[in-house]
């Protein structure tokens, strides 16, 4: 996994090490607002959260006077496969909605929205699966996990940036929501490594990271689980380049603690660091963005070891060390 910061990726373990076998989402529900009104709500209220319920793209809406056991609450109607939640809610005397997660003033329509919008996805909180990354309920984020594990079929090494992300996401299976202005075509901008044998999510990660991309993985109740391209900046929680491995590192590279004789006698790091993943057989990933940020270049960057009995994880560490870089498996 990569770092922010002048890090070099040793290696990326797919993500399709140790994956449950994945279930497709239940299909999204319908939801329906009922509000009722306080006989002393303000006169302008009913009008106010009407137009601001449309703006917020809220349809499914009916404003009536107050009944008697009228209650604040839920209500499931329909069938499983398609069931319909009719949500009874209150606009008080102070012209402010109650509903069953809280209390909205004025202004807030986008978060009744949102609420709205994951109440249909995923039910009542009393019913739905828990929430595990991404906004994702746990089959969601397995449909997600499945997809983007699926290896990556090309080879990637120089074909122009676009070029490539463009065919690793023509082979997932989930929809992917994307700005074409963000993927610009450019042949001068080429992929430096070679992303064939790893998992789609972990390549596309690596991909778009130079055009400051990141992968989304998010949910919708109209297309359920997919995929959001969008800028860095902005976004907290993305699909990372690898992730953290729960074992130690011998233990998914048994080599690594493996003896043998070494000697660079001043050769370039880069090619050192391609030596040294062939012998272990795992892909080396170079944080091509985050060197150029602080000036590093591996194929400049000489190291220098004599003739010395060890391991191939204390070599790693001494050419890493001497390239002032290091490394995440």
């Amino acid at each position: 996994m990569f770092h922010r910061h002048g890090t070099l990726a040793l290696a990326v373990i797919s993500v399709c090490l140790g994956l449950a076998e994945s279930r497709p989402a239940e299909a999204a529900g319908r939801v329906e607002l009922v509000l009722t009104t306080d006989r002393h709500a303000p006169l302008t209220a009913q009008q106010t959260w009407a137009r601001e319920l449309g703006a917020a793209g809220i349809r499914n809406v009916r404003l009536r006077s107050a009944h008697a056991g009228d209650r604040v609450g839920i209500e499931t109607r329909g069938t499983k496969e398609s069931p319909l939640y009719v949500v009874t809610g209150t606009l008080d005397s102070r012209g402010e909605v109650i509903l069953p997660d809280g209390r909205y003033r004025q202004g807030e329509a986008k978060r009744i929205a949102h609420w709205l919008d994951e109440l249909a996805r995923l039910g009542p909180p009393e019913s739905r699966e828990p929430v595990v990354a991404f906004g994702l309920a746990r089959s969601e984020m397995m449909a997600v996990r499945d997809d983007l594990a699926t290896p990556i079929d090309f080879s990637t090494k120089g074909l122009p940036r676009e070029e490539a992300a463009r065919k690793i996401l023509d082979g997932l299976r989930l929809p992917v929501e994307l700005d074409p202005k963000l993927l610009p075509r450019d042949e001068d901008d080429r992929v430096a490594d070679e992303l064939r044998g790893l998992s789609r999510g972990t390549g596309l990660a690596c991909v778009l990271r130079p055009l400051g991309l990141v992968l989304v993985p998010r949910s919708t109740p109209a297309k359920g689980p997919g995929y959001r391209i969008a800028p860095a900046r902005g976004e907290k929680e993305v699909w990372p380049i690898g992730w953290k491995p729960e074992k130690p590192g011998p233990k998914l590279v048994p080599k690594m603690i493996d003896f043998f004789w070494l000697e660079l006698p001043g050769v370039q790091a880069s090619r050192a660091l391609d030596a040294i993943g062939e012998r272990l057989q795992i892909p080396v990933l170079i944080d091509h963005h985050a060197l150029a940020h602080h000036g590093i270049d591996l194929e400049k960057a000489i190291v220098t070891v004599p003739r010395t009995r060890m391991t191939y994880a204390s070599a790693l560490d001494r050419v890493l060390f001497q390239a002032k870089v290091k490394s995440e498996l």
